[in-house]
């Protein structure tokens, strides 16, 4: 007689749905590496703040440290009278290397002359101002271009008393007469690019205006500078 084997139960070929899963396998921590401390690094890094921090004082010092001063409105003319509409006020960084007008000096700059051209938007310094107008009375200013050789070698600066010599012509021979001589004030020296001649303007006796002029005309003159102690 053949026994048959009872059929597989069916809660044994699929696990029941609310069956609990098998626990997962712990997966390894590796432990975050640990920073070194650099002392250069940290040094730096203080340093440069601090650098930082002194920038940002000076920059502030410098922009803060300011003085009121005097500057031209418009441009004006050598010798012309300044009113308070020619002038105004500006702000400007205090530099020891400037020297101009504080503003609070506007009512003792009015109605004094320029002693030079003052350009418009310029800063006023005291040696553009004068109470002086050039030429004075009984004078006249005279241009003298001179070479190099005919100019002393030390530099003339305005208020240098001179003497404008004449010197021999062409043959260059002296004369048993002494040579005619004119006493003058410098005024002013400059250069002139294209000739390379030194153009001294002088103050001169309106007596001896005309004479010096033809004689600086014809080339053959050169200055003398007298001492400048008084």
């Amino acid at each position: 007689m053949t026994t048959m084997a009872d059929p597989p139960r069916a809660d044994t070929l699929h696990p029941a749905p609310d069956a609990a899963p098998a626990p997962a396998a712990p997966v390894p921590v590796t432990p975050a590496p640990k920073l070194r401390r650099r002392p250069t690094l940290v040094a730096a890094s203080v340093a440069l703040v601090c650098l930082g921090a002194l920038l940002a004082a000076w920059a502030w010092t410098a922009t803060s440290s300011t003085t009121t001063v005097l500057a031209a409105r418009v441009s004006v003319e050598r010798g012309a009278l300044i009113t308070a509409g020619d002038l105004m006020t500006v702000q400007v960084s205090a530099d020891p290397a400037l020297h101009p007008v504080p503003a609070a000096e506007m009512p003792a700059v009015v109605g004094r002359r320029a002693a030079a051209d003052i350009t418009a938007g310029t800063l006023l310094s005291r040696d553009q101002v004068t109470d002086t107008l050039l030429p004075g009375a009984g004078e006249s200013l005279v241009g003298i271009g001179l070479p190099a050789a005919g100019m002393p070698g030390e530099p003339l600066a305005a208020g240098d008393a001179v003497r404008v010599v004449s010197t021999p012509g062409a043959q260059g021979e002296l004369g048993d007469a002494p040579p005619v001589e004119v006493a003058a004030t410098v005024v002013a020296v400059a250069v002139d690019d294209i000739t390379g001649l030194r153009i001294v303007t002088v103050a001169v006796p309106e007596a001896d205006a005309a004479a010096l002029a033809a004689r600086a005309a014809t080339g053959n003159v050169a200055l003398v500078l007298d001492s400048r102690q008084r």
